[in-house]
């Protein structure tokens, strides 16, 4: 349930970001002169030039970023049964480093004072569409599947009834242990889809999310099988048919 501060932090923080960004890209605004100062010292020349849909890109990453926390934070609030285990400092304080952190990377993706003056539907790419599909589709798996997790501690008319785990079935379950972190991992992959394939930073922040989610996934996967006898030996624990 303290995962329920990450989002906080994230609606918040990234909402902010999201909303100077598409001042200084709709509006004629600009960036805080601070925000500017964190980009230079990220080695963002602000005098660079906008090497293809950059900019746009850069606001779509960071506008489903900004819902994917709002739907993680609503799940959080209503949705989500949560027992009583405990999150360490360390991961804590990690988790709202993280969530700062994340949407900074993306504001720092496109110079600081591009006015290329296109039109918003000439800078449309095949590649935002393919990862708006992909986003939407993650994420309608990813709650499915927190609903079910949600359901084994509720009864029929709702009410939550147990705090106990049990053995989840249906959607992706049937494939692996954990496939809400797999889907989390295939949004963070969408969004380095709509940022053009290129981007080297954000397939970084894949690969953080990727070992993450891995690791938690094998613990909780060990955890089904060490518990309960009758688990299914075809799961496996993240990704389908692989690991």
């Amino acid at each position: 349930r303290w995962f329920t501060h990450f989002y906080v932090v994230s609606v918040v923080w990234n909402g902010f970001l999201l909303i100077w960004l598409f001042r200084e890209k709709f509006l004629g605004g600009s960036l805080p002169s601070w925000i500017q100062h964190v980009h230079r010292a990220l080695g963002r020349d602000s005098r660079s030039k906008d090497t293809g849909n950059e900019h746009f890109s850069a606001l779509l990453v960071l506008l489903l970023l900004w819902l994917h926390s709002c739907r993680r934070l609503a799940e959080c609030l209503w949705t989500s049964v949560f027992s009583n285990g405990v999150i360490h400092i360390v991961q804590y304080c990690f988790g709202l480093a993280y969530y700062v952190a994340v949407g900074s990377t993306v504001l720092c993706q496109v110079p600081t004072n591009i006015r290329n003056g296109k039109e918003l539907s000439v800078q449309i790419s095949w590649y935002h569409i393919v990862g708006v599909v992909m986003y939407i589709w993650a994420s309608l798996h990813q709650h499915r599947c927190l609903v079910i997790l949600a359901n084994l501690r509720k009864s029929k008319s709702g009410k939550v009834v147990s705090l106990s785990h049990s053995i989840p079935f249906g959607d992706w379950f049937e494939r692996v242990s954990c496939p809400h972190y797999f889907a989390e991992l295939l949004i963070y992959v969408s969004l380095a889809i709509t940022l053009g394939f290129h981007n080297v930073t954000w397939w970084c922040v894949v690969m953080c999310v990727l070992f993450n989610q891995a690791l938690a996934a094998v613990l909780c996967h060990e955890f089904y099988q060490k518990n309960f006898s009758s688990y299914p030996k075809h799961r496996k624990a993240f990704i389908p048919f692989v690991f």
